[in-house]
């Protein structure tokens, strides 16, 4: 059940961040109230699958890492944000850290 209650929280960062760029510097503020519910949610789910037994370390290495990386190809595929070479390697190192936290 741990790892259902991380996907949620995850699935849940992601619906609140990409509501935060949604809402254009907050000006469309409609878009708040999912930012606001999205990372309630967030955090409520994590604190579910700490409260399930899974390590901190590692519920917050992958719930932060594939944050990051969902957030950015996401975003690319959305509203056409860059994501360069770089970006992908970085992505790639952050999904390799997170492998060896988790492997630890």
């Amino acid at each position: 059940m741990t790892w259902l209650w991380l996907a949620g929280a995850i699935a849940f960062e992601l619906l609140a961040t990409l509501s935060l760029r949604a809402s254009d510097g907050m000006r469309r503020r409609l878009w708040l109230i999912p930012v606001a519910l999205g990372y309630g949610a967030a955090f409520t789910f994590l604190g579910f699958a700490l409260a399930a037994g899974m390590p901190v370390g590692v519920a917050y290495g992958i719930w932060s890492a594939t944050g990051v990386a969902m957030v950015a190809l996401l975003a690319r595929a959305i509203w056409r944000d860059p994501l360069t070479k770089r970006m992908l390697l970085g992505i790639a190192l952050i999904v390799i850290g997170v492998v060896l936290v988790e492997i630890g």
